[in-house]
């Protein structure tokens, strides 16, 4: 049994197709098929259902495929103390960022990261919360930055910072003439929201369920983007919450609309996340530190109330 056949093995159980599998470790489809079937010959078990399309799992190859992730994991982290023992900070790098931060947070500290460590190959995705946990679980991904706590056994956080919740109040709303918003003020029913699978639409219905018993989870209005909510906003269609990052790059006549809240502000915490395996730590380490230097000089916030971004 070799560590590059139980790779070949999680590519097979990834792709469902020995072809695709083969095509992503870069070996002929002889190759692959050979080295699977010397490992199902050692183990004296069948690992891959081929009669079936696509290709299934069996039951005792669903719990060999689990433990082969968990020995390559181990077998990277050798790489990884060798790394750590010379200083190196360098080599591929996976990210995953969901969609709300993307746009504001990437611009910031992307060109500081890479002048600072040009050995990393950063390949940045942006996904949304759960798409992040899955890819993380199944190592597709060696991090992500999202808003937390998320609640995850097989996860591990580190907080970068902490983001406030905005209002943002089109004319003739009635909060216009409010200086500053508290959370009873809000009315989940004139709230435009995010479209489902966005974890900040999830944070916002959180807040407004702190001062609502039920509410009608049905909403007319919903989108994909905060910029689009923004453009809703001004046709009179509702007010909106953003977060805190969106509102720096506003026009000064839109920034007339925002509302701050009364403190503690309602705020999301946003991490920098990672699975409790802890590969390719130097890089995490060196991307909080450098996020987190950069963010002090935007955000100065301490007197804030987390908002959860899970569904409740």
């Amino acid at each position: 049994m070799t560590i590059t056949q139980l790779k070949y093995a999680l590519a097979i159980a990834e792709h469902k197709n020995f072809t695709k599998a083969a095509e992503k470790c870069f070996v002929t489809q002889p190759t692959l098929s050979t080295q699977i079937q010397k490992l199902e010959d050692e183990l004296d078990v069948v690992i891959f259902d081929r009669g079936k399309k696509p290709i299934e799992l069996t039951e005792v190859g669903r719990k060999i495929v689990f433990q082969a992730r968990n020995i390559v994991n181990e077998a990277e982290r050798i790489q990884d103390i060798v790394d750590q023992q010379k200083g190196f900070i360098g080599g591929e790098f996976r990210l995953g960022i969901i969609p709300t931060i993307m746009p504001t947070l990437l611009p910031m500290f992307l060109k500081n990261f890479i002048k600072k460590y040009p050995k990393v190959k950063l390949k940045i995705e942006e996904l949304t919360t759960e798409e992040i946990l899955i890819r993380i679980n199944d190592g597709h991904l060696d991090a992500a930055i999202a808003a937390t706590p998320l609640e995850s056994d097989n996860i591990k956080e580190r907080v970068l910072y902490y983001e406030p919740f905005v209002a943002y109040i089109p004319d003739n709303h009635r909060l216009r003439d409010k200086k500053t918003i508290e959370v009873a003020d809000l009315d989940i029913e004139d709230m435009l929201l995010l479209e489902d699978g966005h974890c900040f639409r999830e944070g916002v219905i959180n807040l407004c369920k702190t001062f609502k018993d039920q509410i009608d989870e049905h909403f007319q209005l919903e989108s994909g983007s905060i910029e689009t909510l923004i453009k809703l906003s001004n046709e009179g269609m509702g007010m909106t919450l953003l977060p805190y990052l969106h509102t720096l790059d506003l026009k000064e006549k839109l920034s007339s609309n925002l509302r701050h809240f009364a403190k503690p502000s309602p705020a999301r915490e946003v991490s920098i996340i990672y699975h409790k395996s802890e590969l390719k730590m130097q890089i995490i380490d060196a991307m909080h530190s450098v996020i987190s230097g950069i963010i002090r000089g935007a955000i100065a916030f301490s007197d804030v109330e987390i908002i959860s971004p899970l569904s409740k």
